[in-house]
């Protein structure tokens, strides 16, 4: 794949990363579970003692049911993955956090997948038996937590191999020499690194703002460049540059702005002039007209 190929498929990734994330995981668990429900009906068939004691729509059944309620869970997964990311420091509290979150997606995981199978056992006028509780959850909380273990270090392998594929951007703050910007000043660039390759993304050049967990991600010229902040912090810095908060996870460049339109409610909507629209909150509205205003 070539590079500008690279940088396209990027681009239409990060338009609905969400969605696409969510497609691949599906595609992924799909094919995980044909293959262990295959493999539990061909073992079955091995022994010719219980060959009709199983039917084979049932392998298919307890291996779905299990992939279709982990798949469920993961929007939930991601909001506790970023809540409480794997850092070196705060270990006690990210061990505890990372221990109730595996108890609780065991226990959803399992209460799903229970109720699924009683669903389609009841279908086809049987009966689902799950067996002693205790003794069964114990069984698929082992599994469960090293399933929510693989995740976890999974997810954060991959936010870090495609920032480093698309481009993570660093605040122009600390250099080889510990020289250190004060804290109130804007910077003029962003560096970018990608890769093995290093550039400047111009402050001005950046027409939006968006918080994504412990990142904000700097939307400029119709590419994504996630900087490890949180968005008031980033907006401590920018708000003199011409940038201004309009929505609880948004803040927009007024340069960029093409117009501004309200609704009833007292919300709106801001067209920026590369076609982009936001969402106004009428928390922020005002604000923003007084940041508009002439002096």
């Amino acid at each position: 794949m070539t590079n500008d190929k690279a940088i396209s498929v990027f681009e239409r990734f990060d338009q609905r990363p969400g969605l696409y994330s969510y497609l691949l995981l599906a595609l992924y668990f799909f094919i995980n579970a044909a293959i262990n429900a295959s493999s539990v009906w061909m073992e079955h068939r091995r022994d010719s003692s219980s060959a009709n004691s199983l039917q084979m729509w049932e392998p298919i059944v307890w291996e779905y049911s299990s992939a279709i309620s982990t798949l469920l869970l993961f929007p939930l997964l991601f909001w506790w993955f970023n809540r409480y990311p794997l850092q070196l420091s705060g270990v006690r509290r990210q061990l505890l956090a990372h221990l109730l979150g595996s108890l609780l997606f065991s226990v959803l995981h399992v209460s799903l997948m229970v109720v699924m199978r009683e669903l389609v056992y009841h279908w086809q006028g049987g009966n689902y038996n799950f067996g002693p509780l205790v003794r069964e959850f114990f069984y698929e909380y082992r599994k469960d937590v090293w399933g929510y273990l693989s995740f976890i270090i999974g997810y954060q392998l991959v936010l870090f191999v495609y920032s480093r594929i698309k481009g993570e951007a660093h605040q122009l703050d600390s250099t080889e020499d510990n020289v250190t910007m004060p804290a109130t000043k804007a910077p003029e660039h962003f560096l970018v690194k990608k890769l093995d390759k290093e550039f400047l993304i111009r402050t001005d050049d950046i027409d939006w703002l968006e918080a994504s967990g412990n990142y904000v991600n700097l939307h400029s010229k119709g590419r994504i460049y996630p900087l490890r902040a949180t968005l008031s912090s980033t907006l401590v810095q920018l708000s003199c540059k011409g940038f201004s908060r309009i929505h609880r996870s948004l803040a927009v460049n007024h340069n960029a702005i093409d117009s501004i339109s309200y609704d009833s409610s007292g919300d709106g909507d801001i067209l920026l002039k590369s076609g982009q629209q936001l969402a106004l909150s009428r928390r922020y509205k005002e604000a923003l007209r007084v940041a508009l205003s002439p002096v």
